[in-house]
C-alpha cells in the first residue's frame, strides 16, 4: 500500500508533469496552426513517458519514409536465411528509377551487394535500391503482413502492391500515422523488431543520414540520432529518434496538402521541421 506522503508527492509531480506537457503542446500547436496545410505531430520521451499528440492518428503519405518498413521486410528475409546481408547482386539498368539516390547512375551489370542497397536506401533515400529492396523483401504484400504483425494498423506499402491501386492514388508509395511510425522506431530501438540483432543493424543504418538540414540541424552534431525523411511536392515528413543525454525521445512530423511546394531550403515544411525539432531539444535538454 502506498504511504500517504508518497502518494501526495506522486500526485504533485504528476500534476507538474501534466502542466509542463500542456505548455509544450501549446508551443507545438502554435507552429502547426501557422502551417499552410495539414500537420500531424507525435512526440514521446522514452524515459519520462511524456507525449504530445496533434492529429497523431490521422493517415499521412509516407513518401520515402516507407523505406523504413521496406528495411524491416529485408531484415526479415535475412533473419530467415533467405537473404544475406553481404549477398552479392548485379545491378541492371532496366530497374533504374529517377528522383533521389545514386544507384540510378551505376553502369549496367556492375556488381554490388545487399548491404549497399540497404545503406543507399536509408542514408541517401535511393529510389532505385528501395524498389529493388521492396521486391527482395517479398513485395508490399509481405511487408504489410509484417506491419500488421507488429500491431501497426495503418502503416502500409501501397506502390506495386496488388489490391492497393486506389489507395496508392491517394497516399502514394506508402501511408502511416505519426503515432504508428514512432511506435515502429521505438520497437527498433528496443530490439523488438525481427530480433535484437536485426533491430541493431536497422538502427545503425538509420543513424547515418545524408539529409541533415531539416530536423537534424536543430540537434547538436555530437548527439546521435536515427531518422528518415520523406519528401514529395505536397507532403514533407520526418521521423527522428534523439539519443539525448537526459533520455531518448522520438518524434514524427507529418504534413500533407502543403501550400508551399517549392524545393528551396526555406520551404514552409522544412522550416516547421526545424522549429519543432528546436523546441523539443530545448524543452527536453535545456536547463
Amino acid at each position: 500500500m502506498r504511504h500517504p506522503f508518497c502518494l501526495s508527492l506522486f500526485l504533485l509531480f504528476s500534476s507538474i508533469s501534466f502542466a509542463q506537457n500542456q505548455d509544450l503542446k501549446k508551443l507545438l500547436d502554435k507552429e502547426a496552426s501557422n502551417f499552410q496545410g495539414d500537420v500531424g505531430i507525435y512526440v514521446l520521451h522514452l524515459q519520462t513517458k511524456e507525449e504530445i499528440a496533434i492529429n497523431a492518428d490521422s493517415i499521412f503519405p509516407t513518401a520515402s519514409i516507407v523505406k523504413v518498413p521496406i528495411l524491416v521486410g529485408v531484415m526479415d528475409k535475412i533473419e530467415n536465411g533467405e537473404l544475406e546481408y553481404h549477398q552479392k547482386l548485379v545491378y541492371r539498368d532496366s530497374i533504374q528509377y529517377g528522383g533521389s539516390g545514386l544507384m540510378q547512375f551505376f553502369k549496367d551489370s556492375v556488381e554490388t551487394e545487399l548491404s549497399v542497397l540497404m545503406s543507399l536506401m536509408i542514408s541517401y533515400s535511393d529510389n532505385t535500391t528501395s524498389l529493388w529492396c521492396q521486391a527482395l523483401a517479398g513485395g508490399g504484400e509481405r511487408i504489410n503482413e509484417i506491419m500488421e504483425d507488429l500491431g501497426l494498423e495503418h502503416t502500409r506499402v501501397n506502390s506495386r502492391t496488388p489490391g492497393r491501386e486506389e489507395i496508392w492514388k491517394v497516399y502514394g508509395w506508402g501511408q502511416t500515422t505519426p503515432r504508428e511510425m514512432v511506435q515502429l522506431l521505438v520497437k527498433i530501438r528496443k530490439g523488438e523488431v525481427i530480433s535484437p540483432k536485426a533491430s541493431e543493424r536497422m538502427y545503425r543504418l538509420m543513424s547515418n543520414i545524408f539529409y541533415d538540414e531539416y530536423s537534424l540541424s536543430a540537434i547538436p552534431p555530437y548527439i546521435q540520432t536515427a531518422s528518415k525523411q520523406g519528401m514529395v511536392n505536397a507532403s514533407r515528413s520526418e521521423l527522428v529518434m534523439v539519443n539525448a543525454p537526459k533520455g531518448d525521445y522520438v518524434f514524427y512530423i507529418a504534413t500533407k496538402n502543403n501550400e508551399d511546394q517549392r524545393w528551396e531550403e526555406d520551404n514552409a515544411a522544412y522550416e516547421l521541421q526545424r522549429k519543432v525539432s528546436k523546441i523539443l531539444w530545448e524543452w527536453f535538454e535545456g536547463e
